[in-house]
């Protein structure tokens, strides 16, 4: 999304293709296919048609993310396409389910204004009410495909549970869904979780416990969040949705791929209750280092596996980040796909205010994000929950 954040040969050219390289970038000019190769022009360029290298084109439109004033791009160069291909009649036959702007609108709630970790590019995005924007245009072009079922990201409850962000995250996410003469209409669902480790649902411990007279919300994990698992935010969220405006029989997707933290380090009973933070930290099922950390997560484990209607008001569980796929590599990383190095990729790495400044709990030699990490893998299958 724009702003806030962070070898192909030349097959099926005509022979009177002309290649001419420069600086190793191979540009082609097509001639009238018709011609002899052997009919010489004066000027092989004068007429012809430009080819561009693939390759170099993938690797030139990687470089950077759309500037935040770039919303027309947006619109016609990465939404239109989209919603073209989703309109193929050889498609009307499919359901098709779109998970739309993973980690975008929230971040106009919790990385602006005067937040700790408000940031420029969250603070300018926010002002050009371009993420609105964009959101809502791509809501209402991929909905009015009768066959497309749009769920909008709704982060989960490490970000969205604490009460200075649940109602206003679904406010701008209202915002956004009547944006660009959109309505709630092109809405069908929300996801929860996508790409995150957040357990389902802890079994040994609920918001409402009491340890010595002190509430599970004081403890250092939950931290006065309101939702202790994804299932019981998830659950709560649609509820705020639809008293914001959404309509009542939307449905919620909760990414289950990798939250099921099973293998020998899962809790089979509640911890001590000598005090809340050994309770909390005795009995919870993510064991993540804090609940901030998301990258490569050691100890993580494949979830539920997909299914329809689980739970109330749950539409499925889903996999929706493909279980093996790197998060981000590990240490800085040369590449041409545009990818950046984020610390909390970094297994050593302790310099995150929001976390605590804990370690981040992030697996070593993990490949660039969306590369396959073979360690990850069996790392999930080892600590699949339920066992494979």
């Amino acid at each position: 999304m724009i702003g806030c954040f962070h070898d192909q040969g030349f097959d099926g050219l005509a022979l009177s293709t002309v290649i001419a390289v420069s600086g190793g970038t191979a540009v082609a000019f097509a001639g009238d296919s018709g011609a002899k190769a052997a009919d010489r022009v004066d000027n092989p360029y004068a007429g012809a048609k430009v080819y561009v290298n693939p390759d170099w084109s993938r690797r030139a439109a990687a470089e950077g993310e759309l500037g935040p004033t770039e919303i027309d791009r947006y619109k016609t160069g990465y939404i239109d396409p989209i919603a073209k291909i989703l309109a193929d009649s050889k498609y009307a036959n499919l359901r098709i389910v779109t998970a739309v702007e993973i980690d975008s609108l929230p971040n106009l709630v919790t990385n602006t204004g005067g937040r700790p970790t408000a940031t420029p590019e969250c603070d300018v995005m926010k002002a050009n009410g371009n993420y609105i924007k964009g959101v809502g245009y791509a809501l209402k072009q991929l909905g009015a495909v009768p066959n497309v079922y749009n769920y909008v990201d709704a982060g989960h409850h490490g970000w969205i549970g604490w009460d200075d962000n649940f109602a206003p995250s679904a406010q701008v996410m209202h915002q956004a869904a009547t944006a660009e003469g959109g309505t709630v209409d092109n809405v069908h669902g929300f996801i929860a979780n996508t790409a995150n480790y957040s357990a389902l649902k802890e079994d040994h411990f609920t918001i409402g416990d009491t340890v010595g007279g002190r509430s599970v919300r004081e403890s250092k994990w939950v931290d006065w969040n309101r939702y202790t698992d994804e299932l019981s935010f998830a659950q709560a969220f649609r509820d705020q949705l639809v008293s914001t405006g959404f309509k009542s029989d939307i449905g919620m997707l909760i990414d289950t791929s990798r939250n099921g933290w099973g293998g020998t380090a899962r809790p089979t009973a509640p911890g001590p209750t000598t005090d809340v933070n050994t309770y909390v930290n005795g009995g919870r099922i993510d064991r993540r280092i804090h609940v901030g950390n998301w990258c490569n997560q050691s100890g993580a484990g494949l979830g539920e596996r997909p299914k329809a209607a689980p739970a109330a008001g749950i539409d499925a569980y889903v996999w929706m980040k493909p279980p093996g796929e790197s998060d981000g590599a590990s240490k800085e990383i040369p590449n041409n796909e545009g990818k950046g190095f984020d610390r909390m990729c970094d297994p050593t790495y302790t310099g995150n205010p929001r976390n605590g400044h804990n370690m981040s709990g992030a697996l070593p030699n993990a490949p660039l994000s969306g590369h396959w990490f073979s360690a990850q893998f069996q790392e999930l299958l080892k600590n699949a929950h339920p066992k494979l």
